[in-house]
């Protein structure tokens, strides 16, 4: 660069910065007239300064615009000019150093000039004023020399402040004086400047040694608070509270419920929809009655058809009324109804039970998509999660796009959660089964920590007991204690023993369910889903053995023999030449069997026939299969008829007539089967005449009114007509049962939170009993000692589950659950109450923070002063030589820990919590020059996780019917010209919604088959587009409401980080 040139733009490496480095060498005194000096950037020039005698840095207090002119316009008034005073000089700079300190470099270059920087100061090399008038606005660099020099000095003035951008990236313009005039005309403007100037260098020094990144200054304990207060800090700053127009006589107002308002009114303005899924029992329904309360809008609340019946105290028209919330209520099944009649008037949906549309590829969900588009969505459910990740896909997909989220660092959830989901698929659910159940869990932990915590409302009984226990007291309520359940162990003797043990093997290895997946046999080819469609049904009708099998012998043999039935005319008709099948039956046949109607499941199957086949077109294995599973019902047939006693009912009369807690409270009896609970209440009726209900999928709801009268404790009108309630699955949601404190599971729940919804009727927030009580029945081999008989139990549910294999699954209705816990869990007080989940709650450290606020204001306030970026050590012997960093981009927060040649990795919140967790008296411990490496580490580990979902593939290739029919309409939709601007705006909205992600797997797929049919016409832009409208609601091509809330970005900030010392640091 030639230094006869007098202007600087920072272009082709004319930079400032290159000519300073030459002229500063030789420099004596250096004087600088700034706006503000970035000591941040300081690391860059002090090199050449370091031979320099003196350097005064003068930096003239700015403003922002809104102040300035309103001082400029003041300043008219009085004609006076505006100065700040010496004390408000130095906040200034306090204010301007913190500023830049928070968003500089936290390097090991940044920190070392900073402390250069320090140095001189303290050494009087370097000295900073600050000129307390508004009126200065200048650039000025002034170099002198020593007397011998070239010359006395030179100028540099312009536009570049001494920053990073000013002195290299910004296009600038800066031009330097050589005149020995000129020179001393800037250094005694600059000197009378001075004089006039506050001394700022103490102030400088101590605000960054005390209240910046760089302070030595921060306990463990302080960060460890300031931690809690940044991840908290949105619950923190909740100043609304739950307006409630009018509460119903004798309603309570819990803190724990208020709370859960607020919370999820903050998610589903946000997000455009939220999850309420406390535990059974918290008052699901009166949150979201408040909820509904504080929202604008009408209100539509879909439900099952016993919540809305006004003759349930617990109802939604019931709940809604009592605190005299307006809405509308339709019931799941007529949501027809529904769209025919418009929902263009409501802004807000809450959709009771909604984990019964967990699956997209349903006509039913299809018409709820189309319902909630565009709406505040509320699902309310305390089992959101099953099994497959794509449960809760379905349900998200009710209020976010598939493919274009507004939950942070998420954009695609299809990929997030098709990949969970192909972890499961890798795996051999038999032969890998402990790995299987572990990335389940690891699966549900995924989906907890990177979607449900900013969509989700839950906590346990344990939870609220521990954390809301002062409001609770206060408000005179209290919990009932949960006994652990009791295992009623029924002794099957020798030849019961061999029997059951043989049935079991025979239902579970050797048939082959051939009669209810015939097409399996079918000569002529299948597609996929038709012969996953006939394999499923086989694996059903194996699980309706099985459950009978252990429900009761009476249902059993009643199973058998229709099965038995079944297979003799299916072979009667293969002899006559013709079989049918019933394959448009097939939804109402799941149905069926979901409501455990057995009689009517084998009705449709039989019966149903819907297309008829030649004999000819089936292999002839079909016959052989039939005529080996027909050997084997007769056999079953036959050892069964050595039978002559029922164990099981045996040990519950002995138990009702013996044990004190049966005999004098209410009971709940439940059962999976229509025909146990028949049979139970005929039996038992004998002995307790007239105080028997009985309660199936077939009363009445004269009925179902009796069940109210007599064992819910809110009924209107209560009655003491009957002691014992026999039901089926039936009641186990939506009707409040707490008249009782006793719950008898006559089948086994193969499904713990089954059994936890049960209880869940009785174990209400208020109950008038101290204590519930649970009892299982479990089959086990006759003995006199209590131990064994618990282990012959647990052998023969490891048998079950063992046997099934992969089947094991729809048993246990897709809870990830190992055959040797099974027992253990159903006999654990903890599965009753929700508390099952392994996982610790974050109420605990939010409780923490909330105290300390409470408690100590001066604390409080010392922790929300501590600065970004702040850092401190203590020591950890188990993780020494770590870094943890707390970072977080917009609404995503994350941490990361690093430790010497160790990948950095991710902590998920309560990994990072219990490492951070200090008490007041831990000391801070040094921290170490190499926390720069390790910072890097845990910065680039989140630079990758929050860019790596841009890369993300958007589709699979050609397996996806979104995907397929873009391709359609990209070949046949170059030609619009026919359009007119109505349809071509109509096309835009389909080609947005294919493409993010907008539609449900059974509108796509339906709108692909009927485009497929097009054939040749194809390529007729105007019968695409009429496909398109008959096959693609109006209403799904709505955006949603979360899309007016646009993801929140940001930019990436490191919070704060923990260095974890050894024993010699």
């Amino acid at each position: 660069m030639s230094t006869d040139l007098s202007f600087i733009t920072n272009e082709e490496n004319q930079n400032l910065k290159e000519r300073f480095k030459i002229l500063i060498k030789s420099t004596d005194f250096f004087d600088c007239l700034v706006g503000y000096f970035y000591s941040s950037g300081f690391h860059a020039i002090y090199p050449s300064l370091e031979d320099t005698q003196k350097i005064r840095i003068l930096i003239g207090i700015s403003t922002n615009r809104e102040t300035f002119n309103v001082m400029e316009e003041a300043n008219k008034a009085t004609q006076q000019l505006f100065d700040f005073s010496h004390a408000e000089t130095k906040q200034e700079v306090e204010n301007l150093v913190l500023a830049e300190m928070e968003e500089s470099e936290d390097n090991r270059n940044v920190e070392e000039g900073v402390h250069i920087f320090i140095e001189w100061i303290k050494t009087g090399k370097l000295e900073i004023r600050a000129y307390p008038s508004k009126k200065i606005h200048a650039k000025l660099y002034i170099m002198t020399f020593s007397e011998d020099d070239r010359d006395r000095g030179r100028v540099i003035t312009g536009s570049s402040n001494f920053t990073q951008a000013g002195l290299v990236d910004n296009l600038e313009f800066n031009v330097e004086l050589k005149n020995r005039s000129d020179y001393e005309f800037a250094k005694n403007k600059f000197d009378k400047l001075w004089a006039d100037a506050v001394d700022v260098s103490e102030k400088y020094v101590q605000t960054i040694q005390d209240k910046t990144w760089l302070t030595q200054n921060v306990t463990p304990y302080e960060l460890y608070l300031k931690f809690l207060y940044e991840y908290f800090k949105d619950e923190l700053s909740q100043t609304d509270e739950v307006f409630v127009r009018y509460l119903p006589q004798e309603f309570k107002r819990l803190e724990y419920q208020e709370q859960a308002v607020l919370n999820a009114k903050k998610i589903v303005l946000e997000y455009g929809g939220v999850f309420i899924s406390d535990v059974v029992g918290l008052g699901k329904t009166y949150i979201s009655a408040m909820l509904a309360g504080q929202l604008d809008g009408r209100t539509l609340v879909i439900a099952p058809p016993v919540l809305l019946e006004k003759t349930n105290p617990g109802s939604w028209p019931n709940v809604f009324s009592d605190f005299r919330v307006p809405a509308d209520y339709e019931s799941i099944g007529r949501l027809d109804n529904l769209i025919e009649r418009g929902t263009e008037k409501y802004t807000n949906i809450i959709i009771d039970e909604a984990h019964r549309f967990r699956t997209e590829t349903t006509i039913t969900y299809e018409k709820l998509a189309e319902i909630c588009r565009g709406k505040r969505v509320i699902l309310v459910t305390a089992t959101p999660y099953n099994n497959s990740p794509k449960d809760i896909l379905s349900l998200l997909k009710l209020f976010q796009k598939g493919q274009k989220s507004t939950i942070p660092n998420l954009p695609n959830l299809e990929f997030f959660f098709n990949s969970l989901d192909k972890k499961l698929k890798q795996l051999d659910r038999k032969k890998d089964y402990d790995k299987y159940i572990e990335t389940v869990k690891e699966n549900a932990r995924e989906i907890r920590n990177k979607v449900l915590k900013y969509l989700m409302v839950r906590r346990t009984r344990a939870e609220i007991e521990e954390y809301f226990s002062r409001d609770i007291k206060e408000q005179g309520l209290k919990f009932p204690k949960v006994a652990k359940p009791v295992p009623l162990f029924y002794e099957l003797n020798e030849k019961e023993d061999f029997i059951f043990n043989r049935t079991i093997e025979l239902i579970a290895n050797q048939f082959k369910y051939a009669r209810y997946m015939p097409m399996l046999y079918y000569k002529n080819e299948l597609n996929q889903l038709e012969r996953q469609s006939q394999r499923n049904m086989g694996r059903f009708m194996k699980i309706l053995l099985v459950k009978r099998l252990e429900s009761s012998f009476f249902a059993f043999r009643n199973t058998g023999q229709r099965f038995l039935n079944s297979y003799n005319m299916f072979l009667k008709e293969l002899d006559d030449g013709f079989i049918y099948v019933s394959k448009k039956y097939s939804n109402k046949i799941f149905e069926l069997l979901e409501s455990d109607d057995d009689e009517a499941l084998q009705k449709l199957i039989d019966e149903g026939k819907a297309e008829r086949y030649s004999s000819e077109d089936f292999k002839d294995e079909l016959r052989t299969d039939l005529e080996h599973d027909r050997a084997i019902l007769m056999e079953i047939k036959r050892l069964w008829e050595q039978i002559d006693r029922d164990p099981k009912l045996l040990k519950f009369k002995k138990e009702l007539s013996t044990n004190a807690t049966l005999q004098k409270n209410h009971l709940i009896i439940f059962t999976e089967s229509k025909e146990t609970a028949n049979y139970l209440f005929e039996e038992i009726n004998k002995e307790y005449p007239k105080k028997i209900l009985l309660f199936t999928g077939d009363s009445k709801e004269a009925v179902r009114d009796k069940v109210i009268a007599n064992f819910d404790a809110r009924a209107r009108s209560k009655k003491g007509d009957y002691r014992i309630l026999i039901s089926t699955e039936v009641l186990s949601e939506g009707v409040n049962l707490h008249r009782s404190n006793v719950v008898v599971n006559y089948d086994i729940p193969w499904n713990p939170t089954r059994m936890m919804q049960r209880v869940g009727r009785i174990n209400r927030v208020d109950t008038p009993f101290d204590v519930i009580h649970t009892f299982n029945f479990f089959p086990t081999t006759q003995s006199n000692d209590q131990i064994k008989l618990k282990e012959a139990a647990e052998g023969k549910i490891n048998a079950f589950l063992t046997l099934l294999g992969g089947d094991a699954e729809l048993l246990t209705e897709g809870e990830p659950i190992g055959s040797h816990e099974l027992f253990d869990r159903l006999t654990s007080a903890k599965t009753l109450e929700g508390n099952d989940e392994s996982e610790e709650s974050e109420l605990k450290y939010l409780r923490v923070i909330q105290d300390i606020r409470e408690k100590n204001a001066e604390l409080f306030e010392r922790i929300k002063r501590l600065p970004k970026k702040a850092r401190t050590s203590k020591q950890k012997f188990e993780s020494a030589g770590s870094l943890i960093t707390y970072f977080r981009l917009g609404k995503l927060q994350k941490f990361f820990m690093s430790k010497d040649k160790d990948e950095a990795q991710e902590l998920d919140f309560m990994t990072a919590a219990k490492l951070l967790e200090s008490n007041p008296e831990e000391k801070r411990k040094h921290i170490p020059g190499e926390i720069y490496d390790l910072l890097d580490k845990n910065k680039n580990a989140f630079i990758v996780a929050t860019t790596e979902e841009v890369t993300k593939p958007q589709r699979g290739k050609g397996k996806d019917s979104a995907a397929n029919i873009l391709k359609i309409l990209k070949a046949t939709m170059s030609n619009t010209q026919k359009f007119t601007e109505d349809q071509e705006d109509y096309l835009r909205k389909v080609f947005t919604q294919l493409e993010e992600g907008g539609l449900p797997k059974q509108t796509t797929k339906n709108t692909l088959q009927a485009l497929q049919s097009l054939r040749k016409e194809l390529v007729n832009p105007l019968k695409v587009l009429a496909v398109l409208q008959a096959n693609i609601p109006a209403g799904l091509l709505e955006s949603h409401y979360a899309e007016q809330n646009p993801a929140a970005s940001g930019k990436r900030e490191v919070i704060l980080s923990l260095y974890l010392a050894g024993e010699k640091e």
